[in-house]
């Protein structure tokens, strides 16, 4: 991926900032490591959905909230998902929640993304394991539990993380991208 003529689009969506805070840092992580802009930040409450379609690679920023609940932004946008065309594309997800507060719904958001995106026939990178993290259930999980479907946040419980994770994120990803342009 030493051509650095692409973009990557990254669309989130924030109540309490947090998401939109670690999706400003994910686009410095990667501007940096490319020496300069490739990530467009998209707020999915300004922006139509769609647009997620002019790029060919993407990344999803979603929060779980309460008991396994969708942020209120995706769920005002969650029917526009399955309208997209993202076939072939490469699509990375990350989430915020709080495990020790709801740790049987600990990135469930993350989980329902993830189920909606891979119907869509898009490549689906960024898988993250689960190491670290403390709680009981998960639909954010792979299904053979090892993995999250893309990067886990915990700004609540572990903020003192969430710059090491996203700086190994986004170093990982670029590897998978690197592995997907051959």
């Amino acid at each position: 991926m030493s051509d650095t003529s692409f973009k990557i689009g990254l669309f989130y969506g924030s109540t309490t900032c947090y998401t939109e805070m670690a999706a400003e840092k994910i686009q410095t992580a990667f501007n940096r490591l490319f020496d300069e802009h490739v990530v467009d930040i998209f707020n999915i409450k300004d922006v139509p959905l769609s647009q997620a379609e002019q790029f060919e690679v993407l990344i999803f920023g979603i929060s779980t909230w309460d008991f396994g609940e969708l942020q209120e932004d995706w769920e005002s946008s969650w029917q526009d998902i399955s309208q997209l065309n993202l076939k072939d594309k490469t699509v990375a997800l990350f989430g915020l929640g709080d495990q020790l507060g709801y740790t049987q719904w600990f990135q469930d958001a993350l989980g329902m993304l993830h189920d909606e995106l891979v119907i869509l026939e898009c490549n689906i990178v960024g898988y993250w394991p689960n190491e670290g993290y403390e709680f009981e259930e998960s639909k954010g999980l792979t299904k053979d539990g090892t993995h999250f479907v893309g990067l886990s946040l915990d700004d609540e419980n572990q903020y003192d993380k969430t710059e090491q994770r996203i700086e190994s994120w986004t170093e990982q990803l670029l590897l998978e991208l690197d592995s997907d342009s051959q």
